[in-house]
């Protein structure tokens, strides 16, 4: 992978585990998520006016999009209302990274050689070894399935995406993208809760826009990342953000810091690294 490439992803992973530590911080997960999404949508939508209307080939793929970040915001919720971050967020990002790659690879048949195909393994193994303490608790089955659950709807979507950006605009996609989930979002929760779960937004709305931001920018990054590289190993070292996201569960979150955090992190470096010689 080019270097400028890798870069461009590695700071997409770190502003993606940035936006997901704002759930755990200040809200309960719904309120925090709301405020999340409808802050990508108002970051969006300067670039989206400004960049003009989608072609119409990627209205479909958009429509895809969408309903799995619907599905992966569901899940992702329900899981952190249940789970630390340092549990939920590995085992959905390793599930969605094992999923994408081998679709990618043995469905789509991308040019992936067994030097990348070791670092997928090791960036998958690295967000299991993860939230493997947790593996056997009862209480946290219910966290594991609907973090899998996201898993599967990071997958789908980050195909989607990565397809979607090759048949047109990466910016033009991604802007209309955020500003359609933003809308999408906030009529659901309109008619599934009423107006009063908005309120927060009026007096976090700073928190909104900078979460929302970094989610746009990450989101962005990556699906032009997709268009410069293969989507496994974009996908791949997107997955770095298990290593920051377990620093900001343990220094924001003041979770603990485990023995298989750091093993975590260093098979995320190592899988990174075999990357890049790919």
């Amino acid at each position: 992978m080019d270097l400028f490439v890798l870069l461009v992803v590695l700071l997409s992973a770190l502003l993606q585990a940035g936006w997901n530590v704002l759930l755990k911080m200040r809200l309960d997960p719904l309120s925090a998520l709301t405020l999340v999404v409808l802050g990508g949508g108002g970051a969006a939508l300067p670039a989206a006016l400004w960049l003009g209307p989608p072609e119409p080939v990627l209205w479909p793929w958009m429509a895809g999009s969408m309903t799995a970040h619907l599905a992966f915001y569901g899940c992702l919720v329900g899981a952190y209302a249940r789970a630390d971050l340092g549990l939920v967020y590995p085992v959905a990002r390793g599930g969605a990274l094992l999923m994408t790659a081998a679709i990618a690879i043995l469905v789509l048949h991308e040019p992936v050689r067994p030097i990348g195909v070791a670092g997928i393994a090791l960036l998958s193994l690295s967000v299991f070894v993860t939230g493997w303490r947790s593996r056997g608790e009862a209480s946290q089955a219910a966290a594991l399935l609907l973090a899998l659950g996201s898993g599967g709807a990071v997958t789908a979507y980050s195909l989607i995406d990565g397809t979607a950006g090759r048949l047109g605009s990466p910016s033009v996609y991604t802007a209309w993208l955020f500003v359609g989930d933003a809308v999408v979002v906030t009529l659901g929760l309109a008619a599934w809760k009423g107006t009063a779960l908005l309120r927060p937004l009026r007096r976090h709305w700073p928190l909104a826009l900078a979460g929302g931001a970094m989610l746009y920018v990450s989101y962005w990054l990556c699906v032009w990342a997709m268009t410069r590289a293969p989507i496994s190993l974009v996908a791949a070292v997107r997955e770095a953000s298990v290593l920051f996201g377990a620093a900001f569960a343990v220094l924001l979150l003041h979770e603990r810091l485990r023995a298989e955090r750091i093993l975590a992190a260093v098979l995320v470096v190592a899988g990174v690294t075999l990357i890049k010689l790919h």
